[in-house]
Protein backbone atom coordinates (compact mmCIF):
# COMPACT_ATOMS: atom_id res chain seq x y z
CA UNK A 1 0.00 0.00 0.00
CA UNK A 2 1.87 3.08 -1.22
CA UNK A 3 -0.76 5.27 0.42
CA UNK A 4 1.09 4.86 3.73
CA UNK A 5 4.27 6.36 2.31
CA UNK A 6 2.23 9.14 0.69
CA UNK A 7 0.70 9.98 4.07
CA UNK A 8 4.12 9.87 5.73
CA UNK A 9 5.26 12.44 3.17
CA UNK A 10 2.19 14.56 3.95
CA UNK A 11 3.08 14.41 7.67
CA UNK A 12 6.66 15.51 6.89
CA UNK A 13 5.40 18.42 4.77
CA UNK A 14 3.04 19.49 7.57
CA UNK A 15 5.86 19.41 10.10
CA UNK A 16 8.11 21.50 7.84
CA UNK A 17 5.37 24.08 7.27
CA UNK A 18 4.65 24.21 11.00
CA UNK A 19 8.28 25.16 11.68
CA UNK A 20 8.34 27.78 8.92
CA UNK A 21 4.93 29.28 9.63
CA UNK A 22 4.74 28.87 13.42
CA UNK A 23 1.65 26.77 13.94
CA UNK A 24 1.34 23.96 16.44
CA UNK A 25 -1.68 22.00 15.33
CA UNK A 26 -3.38 20.97 12.11
CA UNK A 27 -7.14 20.73 12.42
CA UNK A 28 -8.07 20.01 8.78
CA UNK A 29 -6.18 18.84 5.71
CA UNK A 30 -7.52 18.90 2.16
CA UNK A 31 -5.76 16.74 -0.40
CA UNK A 32 -6.34 17.10 -4.13
CA UNK A 33 -6.00 13.70 -5.76
CA UNK A 34 -5.61 13.27 -9.50
CA UNK A 35 -8.17 10.96 -11.11
CA UNK A 36 -5.33 9.23 -13.00
CA UNK A 37 -2.96 8.95 -10.02
CA UNK A 38 -3.88 5.42 -8.90
CA UNK A 39 -4.13 6.71 -5.32
CA UNK A 40 -6.85 4.90 -3.39
CA UNK A 41 -8.86 7.49 -1.46
CA UNK A 42 -10.40 4.83 0.78
CA UNK A 43 -6.93 3.59 1.73
CA UNK A 44 -5.88 7.15 2.58
CA UNK A 45 -8.98 7.59 4.76
CA UNK A 46 -8.29 4.29 6.50
CA UNK A 47 -4.63 5.01 7.25
CA UNK A 48 -4.74 8.76 7.95
CA UNK A 49 -5.31 8.72 11.72
CA UNK A 50 -2.78 5.94 12.20
CA UNK A 51 -0.03 7.78 10.30
CA UNK A 52 -0.82 11.11 11.97
CA UNK A 53 -0.84 9.67 15.50
CA UNK A 54 1.48 11.59 17.87
CA UNK A 55 1.99 14.35 15.31
CA UNK A 56 0.69 17.90 15.00
CA UNK A 57 -2.08 16.48 12.77
CA UNK A 58 -3.35 13.93 15.26
CA UNK A 59 -7.18 14.09 15.24
CA UNK A 60 -7.19 16.28 12.13
CA UNK A 61 -10.03 15.91 9.67
CA UNK A 62 -9.14 14.80 6.16
CA UNK A 63 -10.96 16.15 3.10
CA UNK A 64 -10.54 15.36 -0.59
CA UNK A 65 -10.91 17.12 -3.91
CA UNK A 66 -10.56 15.41 -7.26
CA UNK A 67 -8.36 16.74 -10.04
CA UNK A 68 -9.86 15.60 -13.32
CA UNK A 69 -7.69 13.89 -15.87
CA UNK A 70 -6.89 16.03 -18.87
CA UNK A 71 -4.57 15.53 -21.80
CA UNK A 72 -3.51 17.06 -25.08
CA UNK A 73 -3.78 14.98 -28.22
CA UNK A 74 -0.52 14.66 -30.16
CA UNK A 75 -2.47 14.41 -33.40
CA UNK A 76 -5.16 17.14 -33.31
CA UNK A 77 -3.58 19.07 -30.38
CA UNK A 78 -6.94 19.56 -28.67
CA UNK A 79 -7.48 19.19 -24.95
CA UNK A 80 -9.34 16.04 -24.04
CA UNK A 81 -10.85 14.71 -20.83
CA UNK A 82 -9.27 11.50 -19.57
CA UNK A 83 -10.89 8.99 -17.25
CA UNK A 84 -8.11 6.41 -17.58
CA UNK A 85 -4.40 6.83 -18.13
CA UNK A 86 -4.42 5.52 -21.71
CA UNK A 87 -7.67 7.04 -22.97
CA UNK A 88 -7.85 8.02 -26.63
CA UNK A 89 -8.60 11.56 -27.76
CA UNK A 90 -12.32 12.33 -27.50
CA UNK A 91 -12.11 14.51 -30.60
CA UNK A 92 -10.21 12.43 -33.17
CA UNK A 93 -9.76 9.01 -31.52
CA UNK A 94 -5.97 9.13 -31.66
CA UNK A 95 -4.22 7.01 -29.04
CA UNK A 96 -1.29 9.34 -28.30
CA UNK A 97 -2.47 11.73 -25.61
CA UNK A 98 -0.05 13.55 -23.29
CA UNK A 99 -1.35 13.84 -19.73
CA UNK A 100 -1.57 17.46 -18.57
CA UNK A 101 -3.33 16.94 -15.24
CA UNK A 102 -4.72 14.17 -13.10
CA UNK A 103 -1.55 12.41 -11.98
CA UNK A 104 -0.80 14.65 -9.00
CA UNK A 105 -1.56 14.56 -5.31
CA UNK A 106 -1.11 17.76 -3.34
CA UNK A 107 -2.12 19.51 -0.16
CA UNK A 108 -4.46 22.31 -1.19
CA UNK A 109 -5.87 23.57 2.11
CA UNK A 110 -4.95 23.51 5.77
CA UNK A 111 -6.77 24.72 8.84
CA UNK A 112 -4.20 25.26 11.58
CA UNK A 113 -3.91 26.76 15.03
Amino acid sequence: MHELSLLENVRTILEEHAKNQNFERVEEVTLAIGALSCVEVEALKFAFQSVMKNSLAENATLHFKTIEGQGRCQHCEKLTRMEMLYDVCQHCGHSRVDVISGLEMKITELKVS
